[in-house]
């Protein structure tokens, strides 16, 4: 078992020379945020934060993929504007129980943007995308001209 916070053996309530008749409480003064820094360092985010994204290129298709677990597809917005992919989604909770004279009302909110910048080979007209069990998949086909030719033996004439 792991300690959080050293606390010295003898450190309980003991009664120093202050001049005052409260007693110091001596393991509190011992005490520094530095014993809890994962703890007050955290941004306490319960919402999405960035998914994490694979890029793969392929002979004549870059493959975006992005591990977005328990959304649906429709909280999606994938968006093309001057060759900038931008993909974001919103999703919005709200849960009411009304139970005997007691109430509950929870809510939640998260969100997030993913840019990418694609290049020009990519065929923007033929830009597709799913979602399948948590991953979200965009399919960006190359030009005719970007793809990979087969190699070839040239004869020397």
């Amino acid at each position: 078992m792991t300690s959080l916070a050293t606390i010295k053996k003898n450190g309980g309530l003991a009664n120093k020379n202050t001049g005052s008749n409260f007693p110091s409480l001596s393991w509190f003064d011992d005490f520094t945020l530095n014993d809890f820094p994962s703890l007050f360092s955290s941004n306490f985010n319960t919402g999405i934060s960035l998914p994490k994204v694979n890029i793969k290129e392929v002979a004549d298709t870059f493959i975006v993929e992005m591990a977005v677990p328990g959304m649906k597809k429709t909280d999606f917005d994938i968006n093309l504007d001057n060759q900038i992919l931008s993909i974001s989604a919103e999703v919005k909770e709200e849960h009411k129980d009304d139970d005997e004279g007691y109430s509950r009302r929870e809510f939640g909110y998260s969100s997030f943007k993913r840019s990418f910048t694609l290049p020009d080979s990519v065929d923007d007209s033929k830009i597709n995308a799913n979602y399948n069990e948590g991953i979200l998949n965009i399919h960006l086909p190359k030009r005719e001209e970007a793809k990979r030719k087969p190699s070839r033996t040239i004869k020397i004439s």
